[in-house]
């Protein structure tokens, strides 16, 4: 799993798949429809940035889960920016999704910059009100102040052969992840509203507990908390902030390098300073491919078992998913 089952014991955060978030993905937007490959869109001046959720697959032997298709009504579903370096956000995307009737659901959206992108709450300018989340695969985008963004369910772009990981790395072939769906937020965004070149990325989820607002996701690499953390340190970790990383998470991500993978202790703390803090670095001045932001057709789950392992074990072989469009919003349409 990417960020997949990202609680304790392979669950949902708050038991709920709607507040789980799976997936953050930031590339160039596409320069037109006429353009056909992942890694060579280059349209100048806008940055995608994408946030899944509410995954449909679940981890085998888990049943899938029968919780809607909806956003969870009331949640803090957040993008966050550092611009400067600080691992600190600057710049903070924000939504938050109505009830979930009779087949409807609408969004607010808010976009905060300075101190007030750094508050748990939504905060700074309504960008939009009542944004449509299209359910059917229809895409309904908004635009407002130059920003493009839609919300709704779409095919789950993450491929991943979770059997053979099971089983001792004995790759079978088989995409544990083809046909399921998540619910996307997508937004092609203005490079002139990020700062310069060169910005981090991760995504937050929090909910409502009696009138306190509690983050029970947050990810910007991918394969990282599921991975390296263990059950009693995964719930911790995702109610925490990249910057404390560092200091938190250092020397015990260390050791776990040095036991799986073998690498020295000087290998260990550099492999785990390439993902820690947890934040998706992306130079816009250089190709977009995972470690530098990450495309749709990036193979991480291999990428992050070689790191775990210090190249031991070789990828799946898997491919992307056939359903990757060029264009806004980039994720392919719900299936089933």
């Amino acid at each position: 799993m990417s960020n997949h089952f990202s609680a304790d014991n392979l669950k949902f955060p708050g038991d709920d798949r709607r507040l789980d978030l799976t997936d953050v993905f930031v590339f160039p937007a596409a320069a037109g429809q006429e353009h056909h490959t992942l890694l060579h869109r280059h349209h100048p001046g806008t940055t995608v940035l994408i946030m899944d959720s509410n995954p449909t697959s679940a981890p085998p032997p888990i049943p899938a889960p029968v919780t809607g298709p909806e956003f969870y009504p009331g949640a803090v579903y957040r993008i966050n920016i550092d611009t400067d370096g600080d691992n600190h956000a600057d710049i903070a995307f924000t939504f938050v999704f109505s009830e979930y009737e009779n087949g409807r659901q609408t969004g607010n959206v808010w976009y905060a910059t300075g101190a007030q992108a750094r508050q748990a709450e939504p905060a700074g300018e309504v960008l939009a009100e009542g944004i449509p989340v299209s359910f059917d695969g229809t895409v309904q985008p908004v635009e407002a102040n130059g920003i493009r963004l839609a919300a709704g369910l779409r095919s789950d772009p993450f491929f991943a052969d979770v059997e053979g990981a099971l089983h001792g790395f004995a790759w079978t072939g088989h995409d544990d992840f083809a046909g399921n769906n998540v619910d996307s937020i997508v937004l092609e965004v203005p490079d002139d509203m990020l700062g310069g070149p060169v910005i981090g990325v991760w995504a937050s989820i929090s909910r409502y507990n009696n009138g306190e607002l509690e983050q029970l996701d947050r990810g910007g690499n991918p394969t990282i908390n599921p991975f390296i953390n263990p059950d009693g340190e995964k719930n911790l970790f995702n109610s925490r902030q990249p910057a404390d990383d560092v200091a938190n998470y250092l020397e015990p991500w260390s050791a776990i390098l040095q036991n799986a993978g073998g690498y020295t202790p000087e290998q260990a703390k550099a492999a785990a300073l390439q993902v820690l803090p947890d934040i998706l670095h992306y130079d816009r001045t250089q190709p977009a491919t995972y470690p530098n932001g990450r495309v749709l057709t990036d193979d991480v789950y291999s990428l992050r078992f070689a790191w775990l392992t210090n190249g031991k074990v070789p990828p799946t072989g898997l491919k992307p998913h056939d359903d990757l469009l060029a264009h806004f919003p980039y994720l392919g349409p719900p299936g089933r």
